[in-house]
């Protein structure tokens, strides 16, 4: 599969005359999964909101096959590239089985709304997310962690080759989040699809990512393979947390176990007493 290919070069992302981002070049890799990592406002949901094309640039492109993203019509683009955002509103009233099939809008045809390969697609993303039983329920009557799977499922619907997930863990226990994070990683082994993922979890990052870009202030810090990027010096300077790097029990890679909580050596009683 040849796919599609995503870059952003010199790019700058303001609201209104605060810069987010600034100067910024990225190449995503094709084909693999990359995850964006950084503390709390440095600029990393902003970032793929822009490479969805749901931000434009103040400076810069953002480039989908070398053509900017502001030159290529939307349904192109609905049909490359699909985005999950981190707090999606559902419309009043919708069913989870209406909402996912708004994934497939982008392949449908003047002449032909709706096909047996359409429907095929919604029911397999629901079932591969876990919401297929709740197919006729309304989405706001729905847990955090129900609806958070069925955008996913939306998102799988949608058959892009680009696939953008805007902290796609968010209120999943642990269970659910090393789920999401599975599938995540099957869909891209499957077809090769590419991915990129916001995710807060450092360790999550180490472990699902083939290529990690740390953020901090709107810049790219460090960027490369998990072994490359996760260390206790990056860790230090973009959260400014003291850690120890030590290879993952499971997979073998890098694992950031925190140092000693800020309370140590301070006797127990004191520690209760404030």
């Amino acid at each position: 599969m040849t796919g599609n290919r995503l870059t952003a070069q010199s790019l700058t992302l303001a609201y209104e005359d605060r810069a987010v981002v600034e100067d910024l070049d990225l190449e995503i890799p094709h084909g693999r999964v990359t995850v964006i990592v950084g503390p709390n406002a440095c600029g990393k949901s902003t970032l793929l909101r822009a490479l969805g094309r749901l931000l434009r640039p103040k400076r810069g492109a953002v480039l989908l096959d070398g053509t900017e993203l502001a030159r290529i019509p939307t349904r192109r683009i609905a049909r490359a590239v699909g985005l999950l955002p981190q707090t999606p509103v559902p419309p009043e009233g919708i069913t989870v089985a209406d909402l996912v099939a708004r994934g497939r809008q982008p392949h449908q045809k003047w002449w032909q709304q709706w096909s047996e390969a359409d429907e095929r697609t919604v029911a397999e993303a629901m079932e591969r997310t876990g919401v297929a039983e709740l197919a006729a329920r309304p989405v706001e009557e729905l847990s955090g962690g129900q609806r958070q799977r069925v955008w996913i499922a939306m998102a799988l619907a949608q058959d892009t080759d680009i696939l953008l997930l805007d902290e796609p863990t968010t209120y999943l226990d642990i269970a659910h989040q090393v789920e999401v994070l599975d599938l995540v990683r099957q869909l891209n082994l499957e077809r090769a699809r590419t991915v990129v993922a916001v995710l807060h979890d450092l360790n999550q990052a180490a472990r699902y990512a083939d290529h990690i870009v740390a953020m901090k202030a709107g810049r790219i810090v460090a960027q490369g393979a998990p072994a490359d990027v996760v260390t206790a010096e990056l860790v230090q300077e973009v959260f400014g947390l003291a850690s120890v790097v030590v290879p993952d029990p499971v997979t073998g890679g890098p694992l950031v176990v925190p140092g000693p909580p800020r309370t140590a050596g301070v006797p127990e009683q004191a520690v209760r007493e404030t």
